[in-house]
């Protein structure tokens, strides 16, 4: 052999201890305190010439970012390919994580640094696309090389523990580079050899362990070392041997092979590739987590942070941080409550033979000294510390798309910082700066960009009111880079995505929606091609149903009108056309239905009658648009073919609005639930009349003649059939508040109030109205009301 071929086959790398024994592998497990600290150690010691860090090549230009001040992990590198920005991959690191120790420390002393695994031109043309609304959140984080059996659960098992977590952190992370536990303790400077001495035995056991497994059964694991050692090849060549790579331990025998240069270049010929853009963005401790899907995750960020902060007395400050968490959260935790939970983790962790109190020790000593022995607590420590609200930031001079600088401006401008945790958020829409964020965050609802969800307000359901619930995760970086494809500003996007989905919407309820979001977002470009779309598809669209879909949305749309000064005329005309569309072909739409058919009608009619509420709020009544819907209430709740849920919604609608006499609601029950007409058919009517969220519980606890007459039926049914109808009844019954349903039973055992009593004569403590007014009681009422109602009390007439 030629001492080419030699040079080319020799083992890329060694990790023997001294100090000319480079390159040196630094085999880590990522986002790990310890292998964060002894890869500080490891290069104070060797002082290497050059480092190389497990990345995209792509991402070196990026690398010098990493010392700006205004970087603050935890961060990510996001790759995405540009003509597919939903074709994307992140790769995170945490203060904590070992490459971004290793980075900062060659930046610091300026010492070349470079990324060295696969391209992500590569890496993304290999992934497959990914389709859907889970896009972003399936097209993640560069997916970690893990063998079929994990090494780190074999290698606990080995030596004797149960559970590879409490094993790495006694052998790594409790430890300090020397090999002494310390738990945290800040690396000094010291031999080469003594620092180097943990990767020794780290890529001993893992040579180990692809002799047993070999590759871990992952293809792409092949390639991507081989695209390594070729590059720390040309490293070696550029910078001789003095050399450090930070790599996932799994890979570190697979670098110090013997291959040759031909074989390696074999493996990457004929790849994929795509055009790629790079950038750092924010990345959060909860999306570090091994629960949120991230394959190289971990199961306590926030805790391998606080190890690698603390200088000193690590379970001490631990449980200093916990104390705080809960007093302000109003919990009493005083001194003595944290100095006694210092001292039974240490006494668990030496009950169990471990180094130094880990995460299981300090939990179960705050479980039963500061939380009593109560999981509801934990879980708020677990939430907020173990895992950690923690979200980086990235310097304004990181690449972005347009898309993403114009939304940063508009987050400052608004003063809307983007936070890991979840809060809600309260607007005002007649204040400018409130409804500017909402008219943001409704914008970037239309982008696909879900930073926030409108909730239901809080007292008050007026129009000018909103109320928001927040949270940014990272993976609305891809979403944002896929919106930049419709604009270069969150204006422009939003316009431009509206109209093009209202040219290709073929569903008349889907443009109505969009026309309420234009209306939300504020589009006035987009509105009027939204409105021609809508029309077209109105006068085609024949399907009651589809019109009922529809026009709720048109309704909620006109009420912003006033609030947001928004001019919503061409959208009142063609709500009324439908409204008017629904009034003549609904009542032959509600016959003939199935059960299933027969529920989703009833939701119509009920979102229609809401909606021409609000559309003629200024009708007399029995006049004009109110008074034509009044009218087809009345047929559904008078025709006989018309399913049973269906005409006693109608009647409860009648009857609630005031266009309806308790007597003739009560005719139309007893017709209903009459001998001749079907259980199931009857007890429909009940679930149309009294059931859901409608207040029916209540009608019937007031109105004794109803509940008797659904009390009769009841009783009336044959045994054969109660078992077909109680499953409906019950469902019915099961959404009243517990109050209600006790007060009916009570009133059902009570019995009928005899002909001419006075309901107190018979059982004063139920509730309901008997048949005459006891004026006592009703003078007993009067002063609380007037009270209530600021009124000045009645003054009481001077005794003779």
């Amino acid at each position: 052999m030629s001492g080419a071929a030699e040079a080319a086959a020799a083992p890329q790398g060694r990790t023997a201890t001294g100090p000319a024994a480079g390159p040196w592998l630094l085999g880590v497990r990522h986002h790990g305190p310890g292998s964060a600290r002894a890869v500080l150690a490891a290069l104070r010691a060797a002082r290497p010439a050059a480092v190389l860090i497990e990345g995209p090549p792509e991402g070196d230009a990026l690398l010098p970012l990493a010392a700006d001040p205004h970087m603050r992990p935890p961060v990510a590198l996001l790759a995405h390919a540009v003509d597919d920005p939903g074709r994307a991959s992140f790769w995170p690191m945490a203060a904590f994580s070992p490459e971004w120790v290793a980075i900062r420390w060659a930046l610091d002393h300026d010492v070349p640094v470079r990324f060295v695994d696969l391209p992500a031109a590569h890496s993304l043309a290999l992934k497959e696309p990914v389709e859907g609304p889970e896009r972003a959140e399936e097209a993640e984080e560069e997916e970690e090389v893990t063998p079929v059996v994990d090494p780190i659960r074999v290698l606990a098992e080995t030596a004797g523990y149960d559970d590879p977590e409490r094993w790495w952190e006694d052998v790594v992370e409790h430890r300090s580079p020397s090999g002494e536990t310390d738990g945290g303790a800040t690396p000094s400077e010291g031999a080469p050899g003594d620092a180097l001495a943990p990767f020794d035995a780290l890529a001993e056991a893992m040579g180990a362990l692809r002799e047993a497994y070999g590759d871990g059964g992952q293809p792409r694991g092949a390639v991507r070392e081989a695209y390594m050692r070729i590059q720390l090849r040309t490293a070696r060549k550029e910078f001789g041997d003095g050399v450090a790579v930070v790599c996932g331990a799994w890979h570190v025998p697979a670098l110090a092979a013997r291959t040759t240069l031909a074989a390696d270049r074999a493996l990457l010929k004929g790849l994929p590739k795509v055009k790629t853009d790079l950038t750092w963005v924010p990345w959060t401790h909860r999306r570090l987590a091994r629960r949120s899907g991230y394959g190289a995750g971990i199961d306590s960020p926030g805790w391998y942070g606080h190890l690698f902060e603390a200088a000193d007395r690590p379970i001490e400050r631990w449980m200093t941080k916990v104390a705080g968490l809960l007093r302000g959260e109003d919990r009493f935790v005083s001194t003595a409550h944290v100095i006694e939970a210092v001292r039974l983790a240490e006494t668990l962790a030496a009950l169990r033979g471990r180094p130094l109190a880990g995460l299981g020790e300090t939990t179960d000593a705050v479980r039963a000294v500061m939380c009593e022995g109560s999981d509801v607590p934990l879980g708020l420590v677990r939430d907020r510390l173990i895992v950690g609200e923690s979200l980086g930031e990235v310097p304004d001079t990181a690449p972005a798309v347009p898309l993403q600088r114009d939304l940063t401006r508009s987050q400052r401008t608004l003063r809307l910082k983007p936070e890991a945790s979840e809060r809600e958020l309260d607007l005002d829409l007649r204040k400018e700066t409130d409804a500017a964020r909402s008219r943001l965050l409704h914008r970037l609802r239309l982008l696909d960009v879900g930073w926030g969800d409108p909730v239901a307000g809080r007292g008050s359901t007026g129009t000018f009111r909103e109320s928001w619930r927040l949270r940014w995760e990272p993976e609305l970086h891809v979403r944002v880079a896929e919106a930049g494809v419709w604009g270069t500003t969150v204006l422009t996007a939003a316009t431009a995505k509206a109209a093009s989905q209202a040219v290709a919407a073929t569903a008349l309820a889907d443009v109505t929606a969009l026309a309420e979001h234009c209306l939300l977002a504020e589009l006035p470009d987009a509105l009027p091609v939204v409105m021609k779309a809508l029309a077209d598809r109105a006068a085609l669209d024949s399907d009651v149903g589809h019109l009922a879909d529809a026009l709720p949305a048109l309704a909620r749309s006109l009420r912003y009108g006033d609030v947001r000064s928004t001019d919503t005329a061409a959208l009142a005309e063609v709500a009324a056309g439908l409204a008017e569309r629904i009034c003549v072909g609904l009542p032959p739409a509600c016959t003939g239905l199935d059960p299933d058919g027969a529920e989703a009608l009833r939701g119509q009619v009920e979102a229609v009658h809401g909606a021409i509420g609000l559309l003629d709020t200024g009708a007399e009544p029995g006049t004009g648009l109110r008074g034509r819907w009044d009218a087809v209430l009345h047929k559904l709740a008078a025709r006989d073919a018309v399913a049973g849920i269906i005409r006693g919604r109608a009647t409860r609608l009648l009857l609630d609005e005031g266009r309806l006499a308790e007597d003739e609601a009560a005719r139309l029950m007893g017709l209903a639930l009459s001998p001749g007409t079907p259980p199931a058919d009857a007890a429909a009517w009940i679930e149309g009349f009294v059931g859901g969220a409608s207040g029916g519980g209540m009608l019937l606890v007031h109105d004794e003649r109803l509940l008797g007459l659904v009390d009769a039926w009841l009783t009336g049914v044959p045994a054969n059939q109660f078992t077909d109808v109680l499953p409906l009844l019950r469902r019915t019954f099961s959404a009243y508040e517990p109050g209600v349903r006790r007060t009916l039973g009570e009133l059902v055992r009570r019995g009928p109030v005899p002909e001419g009593a006075r309901r107190d004569d018979a059982t004063p403590a139920t509730g309901g109205f008997g048949p005459g007014l006891d004026p006592a009681r009703a003078d007993a009422v009067e002063p609380v009301l007037r009270l209530l109602l600021g009124r000045p009390p009645e003054p009481v007439e001077a005794a003779v």
